[in-house]
């Protein structure tokens, strides 16, 4: 496993709720969109590139990345959470690996994926790594094989939208990370003020 085989998934399907409605990615933060932040420290971590939209695809293909819709589901639902993100990511790679990284976190750290590379070389096994703090667990910072694509289909189509439930579920192994500010999320107008 190496950065150039891995493929880097940005998650910018979200409702944003807290943002009023308004779509976090594309809104501005230091002059620049949410997003292109976010894309700008993981380039460098990773081969191929996607994004998770629902909106708005034609502002997030100017970014230069394939944008992918949410997968469907049976329900119908247009916002299914961000395991339907990464279905729908997963279903698009074309690499064995791929990491997920929330489009509203734009100071996760530059080594995220080189500490996910070194989990997997250590564990020797493992189809899905997570990020840990002394805080908390950040299951949207994730390293997921394509194997547990239909697993996480299945979930999905029986109604389930808990992504740690289904993390646990697939035996995930958690990296753990001193900082817990480096992956703080900007989930409202104030943050993404406050921030600037």
């Amino acid at each position: 496993m190496n950065a150039s085989n891995i493929t880097g998934l940005v998650l910018a399907g979200g409702q944003g709720s807290r943002m009023g409605g308004r779509d976090k990615g594309i809104m501005s933060y230091q002059g620049r969109p949410l997003v292109q932040h976010v894309l700008d420290r993981l380039r460098p971590q990773v081969g191929p590139i996607i994004i998770n939209a629902n909106r708005n695809a034609d502002t997030y293909n100017e970014f230069g990345y394939p944008v992918v819709a949410d997968a469907p589901n049976p329900q119908g639902e247009q916002y299914a959470g961000p395991l339907a993100g990464l279905l729908a990511g997963l279903r698009a790679c074309t690499t064995d690996w791929l990491v997920t990284v929330p489009c509203d976190s734009p100071g996760f750290p530059t080594d995220l994926v080189a500490r996910f590379i070194e989990a997997n070389l250590k564990n020797g096994c493992g189809d899905l790594f997570v990020v840990r703090t002394p805080v908390q667990t950040h299951p949207v910072f994730m390293l997921v094989h394509r194997e547990l694509t239909r697993t996480l289909a299945t979930f999905l189509n029986s109604g389930e939208r808990k992504l740690g439930a289904w993390q646990q579920q697939n035996g995930a192994s958690y990296v753990e990370f001193d900082d817990e500010a480096a992956f703080a999320n900007l989930n409202t107008p104030e943050e993404l003020a406050a921030h600037k």
